[in-house]
């Protein structure tokens, strides 16, 4: 990616955070980096390309995540809690983010845009099942539960504070409401 395309979404994510998903236009674009709009366009063909480079860059950072606690040695629930925590704080950092990758509503009419959340979705699911279908065999993790079942509690959680956070306009401290989500959820998953 080029230093002026880095521009470009670091500056997309910047109007999205100030005017939701609603207010990344090409025009505001142009005036938040004071170039002229066919000089966006060469960068990036559409409003859609931009938040397809958006949320290939999340997807790399989900990628780089899970590698990362695959490949760590601690025990099944302190990977999930790493995952999670990660989450919250990357929420925390860049909270337009969650106006992106929470948008499948928006996306819906836009096939690549929600094939796109679908996948780092999936990339998500995919990693807790692994985390969690580890935690059972341990006997870290009740059993008594279907992973995918203990999948939906954890995500739905994240997803409900997430969203609960975004549209209260990011009034509390997500990372510390995680913390103790996390404490909530692991008096009823563990073993």
């Amino acid at each position: 990616m080029t230093q002026r395309q880095e521009e470009i979404i670091t500056a997309s994510i910047k109007l999205i955070s100030e005017k939701g998903i609603q207010g990344l236009t090409i025009k505001n674009l142009s005036k938040e980096i004071h170039i002229s709009e066919p000089a966006i366009y060469r960068h990036f063909e559409s409003k859609t390309d931009i938040l397809i480079h958006l949320l290939d860059n999340f997807k790399s950072m989900v990628l780089e995540t899970t590698k990362l606690i695959q490949n760590d040695d601690d025990t099944s629930w302190n990977k999930i809690h790493k995952l999670l925590s990660g989450y919250y704080k990357k929420f925390a950092e860049t909270p337009s983010l969650v106006s992106v990758i929470f948008a499948e509503e928006i996306f819906k009419n836009e096939k690549i845009l929600s094939d796109k959340v679908l996948e780092i979705l999936n990339i998500n699911e995919k990693m807790l099942l692994k985390l969690i279908a580890e935690g059972q065999t341990k006997k870290e993790l009740r059993d008594d539960i279907d992973k995918k079942y203990l999948a939906l509690l954890i995500i739905g959680s994240l997803r409900l504070l997430v969203k609960k956070w975004e549209m209260n306009n990011n009034n509390f401290n997500i990372i510390k409401e995680g913390e103790k989500l996390f404490a909530e959820l692991k008096k009823i998953l563990k073993k």
